[in-house]
C-alpha cells in the first residue's frame, strides 16, 4: 500500500498492510533539512513550511499528513482574508528581526510582536516592551524578499498534489478543543462563566455553515482538524465538557454524516478527553498521547478501553527515545507501542508531540522501518 492508502484504510476502520507512522516533524525538523536560515520558511515562504514538511516526509518516507495545516493567508474554504501587513519593526545585527501586524484600515497595530531567529520557530505573542519595540512604532519597514504563492483553495489542492501518495490532505474545521488558553482566561471564567458559554452556540452556527461549504467542495479534504494542543492544561475535565465537548460533539457528527473523519491533537493530559471522545463524540483520530511527566497517557490501557471506538496515534518520547536516545532505544519503543496498541488495526504509530530540531536522521528513520517490518499485519 502507499502511504496515502495505508492512512485512509486505517481513517475508514480498516486493516492496512503494517502499521502507519507518523512522527510528528511538524515544524523544526522539516526547516533543518532545508539548511536555510528559519526565516526564510516562515516569513519569507522560501520554501513555505508545508512544502518543507512534505519534503521532509518523502526524504523519511512517512505516513505523513496530520501535520501539515499551514494552508497561507486565504482561508482556503471561505476566502476569508485578514488584511493586515505583517511589518518589520527591528532589525538585530545577528540577521534576527521583530515584525508586527498593521491594520491600514483601522490604523491599527496587534498587541504582541513576532520575532524571527535563525535556528528556530518564530516566537510569537511576544509584548513589544520585552524586545524593546514602542507600543506605537514610530519606524519600521515593510517585509520584503517574500515569495508568492497561490492563494485559499488553489493553494490548498497545490498542496494536495504536491503531497501525491505520501500521505493525506485535511483542513481546518472550525472547530476547537481549548476554549481557554491563558491565565487570565481561566480568571475570567471563573468569575463569569456566561461570555464563555454564549460563544458555543456561536462556534456551532460557524461550524454548521463551514460544513456546508466542505461538502460542497469538488474535492474534500481527507480529514479535519478539530483540536487545539493542551486542552486539558487550562481547562480542567469539567471545563471541558462544559464548554468545548458539545463543540467537538457537534463537528464530529456533522463530519461523520459526510464522511469525512476528524482529528484532534492535544498536548498534554489527555487521558479522560480520550474517554470523552471515544464514548461521546463520532472522533475518528487522537493523539499524541503523551506519557508522564507532561501527560498521563497510558497506550496499552488506552487501547484495552477505547481501542474499538478511536483511532489512537502516538505515543514515543520526543526527547528522551526520539532526541537523546539510541537506534536501539528507538526500535525498542517502537515495538512496544505497537505491541500494546495495533492488535486489529485502529493505531497510527507515532510521537508524543513534536520532534526537536536535531532529532536524529537514523532515529527517525529507524521508526519508519520498524513499523514497515515489525508492524505488519
Amino acid at each position: 500500500m502507499t502511504s496515502r492508502g495505508r492512512l485512509l484504510a486505517v481513517m475508514h476502520g480498516d486493516v492496512p498492510d503494517c502499521v502507519p507512522c507518523c512522527p510528528d516533524i511538524s515544524n523544526m525538523v522539516p526547516c533543518r533539512l532545508t539548511g536555510k536560515p528559519f526565516w526564510d520558511i516562515y516569513a519569507h515562504q522560501d520554501p513555505p513550511l508545508w512544502k518543507a514538511h512534505i519534503d521532509a516526509l518523502k526524504y523519511y518516507d512517512i505516513d505523513g499528513g496530520f501535520e501539515v495545516y499551514a494552508f497561507g493567508p486565504v482561508d482556503p474554504v471561505s476566502g476569508h482574508r485578514a488584511g493586515a501587513e505583517e511589518r518589520v519593526v527591528q532589525r538585530r545585527d545577528d540577521g534576527s528581526f521583530v515584525t508586527r501586524h498593521y491594520w491600514p484600515d483601522d490604523d491599527r497595530w496587534a498587541p504582541s510582536v513576532r520575532v524571527y531567529t535563525i535556528d528556530n520557530p518564530p516566537a510569537s505573542n511576544v509584548s513589544p516592551d520585552k524586545v524593546g519595540v514602542p507600543d506605537v512604532p514610530t519606524e519600521w519597514e515593510p517585509l520584503t524578499g517574500v515569495r508568492e504563492w497561490p492563494e485559499g483553495l488553489e493553494l490548498w489542492l497545490q498542496i494536495r498534489e504536491y503531497m501525491g501518495d505520501q500521505g493525506v490532505i485535511g483542513l481546518p474545521s472550525g472547530a476547537s478543543t481549548c476554549m481557554i488558553g491563558s491565565v487570565e482566561a481561566v480568571y475570567a471564567y471563573h468569575d463569569n462563566p456566561k461570555p464563555f458559554l454564549d460563544r458555543i452556540d456561536q462556534i456551532k452556527d460557524s461550524v454548521s455553515r463551514r460544513m456546508k461549504q466542505i461538502e460542497a467542495m469538488p474535492i474534500k479534504p481527507d480529514m479535519l482538524f478539530c483540536g487545539g494542543s493542551g486542552s486539558l492544561v487550562w481547562q480542567s475535565p469539567q471545563m471541558f465538557r462544559d464548554l468545548s465537548l458539545p463543540i467537538l460533539k457537534h463537528v464530529t457528527r456533522l463530519a461523520a454524516e459526510i464522511g469525512i473523519p476528524t482529528h484532534v491533537h492535544s498536548c498534554g493530559p489527555e487521558a479522560e478527553l480520550v474517554r470523552m471522545a471515544a464514548e461521546e463524540t463520532d472522533l475518528t483520530i487522537i493523539d499524541p498521547l503523551e506519557i508522564r511527566p507532561m501527560g498521563d497517557c497510558d497506550l496499552a490501557d488506552l487501547k484495552k478501553r477505547y481501542g474499538k471506538k478511536i483511532v489512537l496515534k502516538g505515543n514515543l518520547h520526543t526527547t528522551e527515545t526520539m532526541l537523546r536516545g539510541s537506534v536501539e532505544d528507538v526500535v525498542r519503543a517502537s515495538r512496544k507501542a505497537i505491541d500494546d496498541a495495533a492488535e486489529g488495526g485502529g493505531f497510527i504509530l507515532s510521537t508524543g508531540d513534536q520532534c526537536g530540531r536535531d532529532t536524529p536522521d537514523e532515529n527517525i528513520r529507524a521508526m519508519v522501518e520498524t513499523a514497515r517490518s515489525y508492524g505488519k499485519y
